[in-house]
């Protein structure tokens, strides 16, 4: 099979494959470590583990593309994740992502064309007595309305704008 890996990149996976023997039933733990490394699961990365682990391309893809894990496309510099779990939802969260994606110009899912922010909304972050929330990175802001989500998001924002001097 012809692969478009370029020798770096095939170090950097043959380096994940160490770490286990090529057996198919190890085609889970092979994706997180991928999508560990990379940050996300790069196309040519997959097709690498298929012949690495013996089973179908569309194997990979398919466990890939079933479980929510599992990125496609490189996450930005901060995941904003909006808890929709039953306490967030019931306080209104479906609001806070209206406004986030508003905010940031993407839809759930999606990252900002600069690559600063990705918009996830996830089943539950376990802070239900804080609910509705966010969380950044491993902060979590609770009790949030969404003009106030929309304040936490600016803040990553003037805090890189900050930094890099602008």
């Amino acid at each position: 099979m012809a692969m478009l890996l370029d020798e770096i990149t095939r170090e950097r996976l043959d380096a994940v494959f160490s770490a286990y023997s090529g057996n198919g039933s190890e085609l889970i733990p092979v994706l997180q470590r991928i999508q560990q490394e990379f940050g996300y699961l790069p196309g040519e990365a997959m097709k690498y583990a298929a012949d690495f682990l013996g089973v179908p391309e569309s194997t990979v893809f398919g466990v890939a593309s079933f479980y929510s894990q599992f990125r496609f496309t490189p996450a930005g510099r901060y995941t904003v994740k909006v808890c929709h779990g039953t306490a967030c939802h019931v306080a209104n969260a479906s609001e806070i992502t209206e406004k986030l994606e508003e905010r940031l110009r993407i839809k759930d899912g999606e990252t900002t064309s600069d690559g600063m922010f990705t918009l996830e909304s996830v089943a539950c972050v376990g802070c239900c007595s804080l609910a509705p929330l966010i969380m950044i990175g491993d902060e979590v802001y609770g009790k949030l309305n969404p003009a106030k989500a929309a304040r936490v998001v600016s803040r990553y924002s003037d805090k890189t704008k900050d930094k890099q001097g602008q």
